[in-house]
Parts: structure tokens; sequence; C-alpha cells
């Protein structure tokens, strides 16, 4: 036993060492933001040990790598500990905007801002809310398709040169021995070219240039109009070899190169590079006078911001944010100035439908414009980026990560089919002010528009058809008021819904003073006249009704002595009827309560009869064990077992006496007859005596059960109520016999 304890605490320290180790390789790992590989590890540790950080990590995996279903399923557990940054609240709710679930993504934003005080972010985020719900409203904007270059791994930042789509995808058929990157496991990135008359085609992508090849990450590619000067992205590295920092981090840079007898030459780092952070994704003004590019250098305003730097030649000047209108605390990426002069970028940090969107400014005086999200379907809840746009044609390409490409990053084309014009929801308030006796439109009428508060917010006078409009926000109460000198007053409320450019009827009709006046004194006049006609009447028809009073008085004098002479001997009369009536009517009474009485009880019974039967019948189909045999209603029982000649009660038989002590208790007015029943073989008074104490010995156990004297009857009917008639005795075989010998409980009442 102690070797069994040792060994278990040997496997115990063995296998803790292990997790720890595991645990501390996959934090080098995501140190080194080799995420892909340190994923499996993670989830691995995570199985046995869910800790905040083991969480936290594997989480910034996931969305670091674009996982966001598995990402989100981390947050949604880490977000349960409250001293969390903001920064795991955004990530979270970049992951459920991923699968469309916008209003708990806002929610969770909120209710941070809520609980930190933010005032400030709150209303920004209302704000950005109300941006994206008028942006959605335009509709798609953009006729995008999937390019057929695309494949299963990623493609991304398309631009146009000559004839040629120039972008950055992942070694066509990589080596065995070829480095993967370990942030996503893909091999690097290399700059491909295809044919633009072949993009919609099964085509063969080629490198774009063999000597740029390398082998770190090269993308993102700009050109001048002339096509002999690039620059593009590749890892820090100096003569074709890899530079890191003190952190051992090869950082991101801008490299410059020329075109000389159809070979890119001249390979150089751009001036402001550095080895301690990134810089990236460069694109040039129209005059070519700007280079724009990413970074994380100082002086951001947070991960990654863009920034622009004059272009002299070979000579630089210093870097410029482009300040708080472009860039966010979050991340901005991916520059590119239109023809026109408009910036285009990616953020995750302003309003958007989630991860990065594609937003754009306009340039102008080396100022710049608030951004605005360029709209659907372009922008979707995954990464959208590397917009490129022809502003003549309208024409151009971006990359995005969405759900339904072919690969994990994917390059699609588009047409740009609508302005982007973000307005605020509106409807309109418009009608038409008539005269309500006329029907004849009202000019110079005053309508006054107020809100649900009753508070003035317009005022419109009539056109001289009457016409009147406002214009008015959404999702709001407002109301209406008519007036016009010389004229009645009316008004009209509504109640203004979330649908765009509905227009509302705010018709009304108001009426003359004049012509109310002139009917009131019309009225005024007849009611005079009808007054004193009224009152001559009255006083012609007192005279009348006073002489016929008189003449009445004295006819009534006169009929009165009459009729009360007549109704003294009709009253003796009517008196000796009424007594006779009243014996004949006594008597007849009498008869007829007994009439009733017995029709009462004849009901009476058959209503008891009736619910009786309908007691039963419920009885019989709620309960199996209740069955009806011809005219009796019986529970039916597994046979009842007695010693021979004996009638004690077994225990066996105790079970099922317990299910008629069950179904007793359940109906409480049920009462029941034990029948105790033997076959015919032996002296018939021996065989009623047995029956009758072992019927008796069965109803002391029903009673010792609890059930009241009065509802269980015994009843020993010895070999006198057979089912098998076995005449002689030894007719009957033994399985006959035993059909005889029985226990039945018989239900007398309910």
């Amino acid at each position: 036993m102690k070797r069994i304890y040792i060994l278990l605490i040997v496997f115990l320290i063995q296998f803790a060492n292990a997790q720890q180790q595991d645990l501390q390789r996959a934090n080098l790992l995501f140190g080194k933001t080799y995420y892909s590989t340190a994923i499996p590890l993670y989830e691995k540790i995570s199985e046995k040990n869910q800790t905040v950080d083991v969480i936290q990590k594997l989480g910034d995996c996931y969305y670091f790598t674009n996982n966001y279903g598995k990402a989100q399923e981390q947050y949604a557990l880490l977000i349960q500990n409250k001293n969390l940054d903001e920064g795991y609240y955004f990530r979270y709710a970049q992951t459920l905007k991923a699968r469309g679930k916008y209003a708990e993504a806002n929610d969770i934003m909120r209710k941070f801002y809520q609980a930190s005080n933010n005032d400030a972010a709150i209303g920004k985020l209302e704000r950005d809310i109300k941006t994206l719900k008028n942006i959605t409203a335009i509709g798609e904007r953009f006729d995008i398709r999937n390019l057929a270059l695309n494949t299963v791994n990623s493609e991304f930042g398309g631009v146009v040169l000559g004839d040629n789509l120039v972008f950055a995808a992942v070694k066509m058929k990589p080596n065995l021995f070829d480095k993967t990157y370990k942030w996503n496991n893909e091999s690097y990135l290399n700059l491909v070219a295809v044919p633009l008359k072949k993009l919609n085609d099964s085509v063969v992508i080629t490198y774009f240039s063999k000597d740029l090849k390398s082998s770190m990450h090269e993308s993102n590619a700009i050109f001048t109009k002339d096509g002999k000067t690039m620059y593009f992205t590749r890892n820090n590295s100096k003569n074709g070899k890899r530079g890191k920092n003190i952190d051992k981090i090869s950082n991101i840079q801008i490299f410059r190169a020329e075109l000389v007898n159809n070979k890119w030459i001249n390979v150089k780092s751009l001036p402001f590079n550095s080895p301690d952070y990134s810089v990236e994704h460069p694109a040039l003004s129209p005059n070519e006078k700007t280079l724009y590019f990413a970074s994380d250098m100082p002086g951001t305003l947070g991960s990654l911001d863009i920034f622009s730097v004059s272009v002299d030649g070979l000579t630089y000047g210093r870097p410029v944010n482009l300040g708080d209108k472009i860039n966010t605390a979050k991340r901005e990426q991916f520059p590119f100035v239109s023809n026109d002069n408009k910036l285009y970028f990616s953020s995750n940090g302003h309003e958007g439908y989630g991860a990065l969107d594609i937003f754009v400014s306009d340039i102008q005086d080396n100022s710049y414009s608030k951004a605005s999200n360029v709209g659907l379907p372009v922008n979707s809840g995954y990464d959208d980026f590397a917009y490129y746009v022809d502003s003549d044609t309208k024409y151009g390409y971006f990359s995005s990560d969405r759900p339904g490409g072919k690969g994990k990053d994917d390059i699609y084309s588009f047409k740009e089919t609508k302005d982007l014009l973000i307005e605020d929801c509106k409807q309109y308030i418009a009608g038409i002010i008539t005269d309500v006796d006329s029907h004849l439109a009202l000019e110079n009428a005053v309508v006054i528009l107020k809100n649900g508060s009753k508070q003035e917010l317009e005022k419109a006078t009539t056109t001289v058809d009457g016409k009147f409009s406002f214009t008015v926000g959404c999702e709001s109460n407002y109301s209406l008021l008519a007036t016009k000198e010389n004229y009645t007053e009316s008004s009209k409320s509504f109640d203004v819904s979330e649908e765009r450019n509905k227009s509302n009827d705010g018709s009304m009709e108001i009426r003359s003073m004049e012509i109310i006046k002139k009917e009131e004194q019309v009225a005024l006049e007849k009611k005079v006249a009808a007054d004193l006609l009224i009152a001559q009447q009255l006083k012609a028809a007192e005279l009348v009704a006073l002489e016929q009073k008189k003449k009445a008085d004295a006819i009534a004098l006169q009929e009165k002595k009459i009729a009360d002479a007549n109704a003294f001997k009709q009253k003796k009369k009517e008196d000796a009827i009424a007594l006779e009536s009243k014996r004949l009517a006594d008597i007849a009474a009498v008869q007829q309560f007994k009439k009733d009485k017995l029709i009462i009880d004849k009901k009476a019974a058959e209503i008891a009869l009736a619910k009786k039967k309908e007691k039963t019948a419920a009885i019989v189909a709620a309960e199996k064990d209740v069955v009806k045999d011809k005219d009796r209603l019986i529970i039916k029982t597994d046979p009842i077992y007695f010693d021979y000649n004996m009638w004690y009660i077994r225990k066996e038989s105790k079970r099922i006496l317990n299910r008629v002590i069950e179904l007793m208790n359940k109906y409480p007015e049920m009462v029941v007859e034990i029948g105790s029943h033997t076959d015919n073989r032996g002296n018939a008074k021996f065989n009623t005596d047995l029956s009758q104490k072992r019927a008796d010995a069965t109803r002391n156990y029903i009673l010792e059960q609890g059930i009241p004297k009065n509802r269980i009857l015994a009843k020993g009917y010895g070999e006198s109520v057979p089912i098998v008639k076995c005449i002689p005795e030894d007719s009957c075989d033994e399985e006959q016999h035993e059909l005889n010998r029985r226990s039945e409980f018989v239900i007398k009442n309910l």
C-alpha cells in the first residue's frame, strides 16, 4: 500500500510538472505572437486549469487568428471577472459583431462604460450606433465579386500596375522545409501578379518579381504613376538577413525599390523605419509628394495609427500623425489615397460592423474630414481592408476574411453603385389646411410643430393652395396645431416610426369665426320667436284646461256615487267567489305538490344514477385495476392465497391488498365488499365458515390501514357462487376449482 501511495505521489508530481512546462512553453509562444502554435497547448491546459490567465490568452490566440467563434466562448467566460480593462470588453464585443449580434455587442460596451461612469464614452457609443444605422439605411453601395485567383490560403492587398493586379499571397507550392509564420501557421507572404483580363478565369499566379522575393514577408505594394518606383512592406532586414530588436521581434518596415532594365533593384529601407516599431502599408498621394503608412511608432493614439510623410525625391520629412479624425485608441491600417484625394483606410476603432472596417476621409488643404464607414457589403463583421479604387470608373478591389470566401483572406472586386450619403432617419409631416364649410384651401394659415413635451419646434405658413410641410426625426412623438386669424384651431398627433422618408398626412380643417357668429345669431332669433309662441300656446291651453276640469269634476262626482254603490255589491259577490276559489286552489296545490315531489325525486334519482355511472366510467378509464363485470364493478387483483384451511393474511397477500387500500384512499367515498369464495369440495358449511373468516381477516387488515369500518364489508360466500359449476365435484379439473377459489373486491358505492 505504501508503494502505491508513493507511485501516486510521483505520478501527480510528474503530471503537475508536465502541465507547468506546457504552460511555460505556451506563454513563451504567446509572447512571440506565435498564436497558432500556442493554441493547442492552451486548449490542453484549459481542460484541467481554467485560470483567468489561461482563458485570457487562449481567447486572444483565437481572436488574433480571426477565429471569432471560439474567441467569443473564452471572452464570455473571461468577462465574468469584473477586474478587466476595456480592451477585453472591446474584443468580446467584436466577436459578437462578427456573428451578427450587434445589440448584444453594444450592450456589453454600454454596461462597461456605465460601470466606470464614463459618460463621454457612452455618448460616443450612442452616436456611433446611430451613425451606423444611418449608413446601413443606405443599403448595399457596391456590387462585389470573389475573384477566381483566391485559394484556401491568404491573398490580399490588390493594386493595379499596368495590365496586372499585384497582391500578396503565401507561397503557392511550399517546400517541406519552408518556414511558416507562427502567427497563423501559413508560409511567408510574397508579392504575386495576375493579368487583369484573367481575374475571373482559372489563372496561374506568378511571382511579381523574383528580385524582391525573400524568405520574409513581402506585401502591400504601391507604385508611382510611371511604374518605375515602388514601396512595399517587408520584415526588418538588411542584405537579405532578418533583423530583430532586443525583444527578438522582427518588426515590419517599408522598403523602396526602383525598376531598372526590367529589374527591381536598389531595395532600401526608408529612413524613418526602426527595429523597435512597425511601419507598414505604404500609400501615395495623387501628386506623389506624400507617403501615407500605418505604424505603432511613438506618438500614436492607439496600437497602430495612420501617418504621413513628405517625399522629395529620396528625401523624406518627419512622419506626422493624422490626428483624431482619422486615428483612434484602437487600430488603423491599410491607407490608400484615390485620385480624387480621398483617404481610405481600415479601422476597428471607428463605428463599424465588427473587426476591421474600411473608412473614407476627404483630404483638403492637408486637413482631413471626419472618417465615415464606406458601408455595405464591402464592410462586414470580419476584417475588411486593403481598399483600392479607380475614382473615375468606381471599380476597385478590397480584401476580407469574411465567411463564404475561398480562403483565410480573399480579394474581392467591386463596383461602387451608390453615393455615400449619410443622413439621420427622417420623415415628413405634410398636408393641406382647408375650410370646414367650403372645403377650400386656406392660405396664410399658421401650422405649429411641437415635440412630445408640447414644446414648439417650428412654424409654417400655408401657401396659396393651403399646403405646408415639416421634416421630422424618426422614432419620436409630434403634434400639429393649425390656426388662422378669425378661424377656430385644430390639432393632430403623430407617433413617428423608424421607417425612413415616410410621409405623414397632417391635413386639418378649421372653421370661420364669422360663419359661427352668424349661425349663433340666427339660432338666437329662432329661439326668441319659439319661446314667445310657446308662451301664447301655454296660456290658451290653461284656459281650456280650466273649463274642462270643472265639467269633468261634476261628472266624476256623480259617477263616483254610482260606482261606490255598485262596488259594495260587487265586493260582497267577489268575496264569496274568492273564498270558494281559495278552498279549491288549496286542494289543487296539495295535489300538485305531491306530483312535483314525485317528479323531483325521480329526477334526482336519475341524476344521481347518471353521476354514479359517469364517476364509474371515469374511474374505470383512469384505473386499470377497476373493471366492470356484468352489472358489477370490481377491483381486479392478483389471487390472494391462504394456507390450507387457514385464514390469516400472508405477507405476499398484503402487497396485493395495499393496492385496494391505495384506491380506497384515492376515492374517499368508495365502499367495497370483500367477497371470499371456495370451491365445492368438502363440507358446504365448513366452506361457508372458512370463507367468512378469510373475508373478515382481509377486512381487519384493511381496517388496520386506516380505512373506516363503514367503507369495507366482508362476506363469505363459501361455494355458493361458483364461476364454473362443478357438479359433481370431480367433473372439474384443478384449474377450474382454482377459478372458484377467489377473493373478490366488489365496489358497492362510489
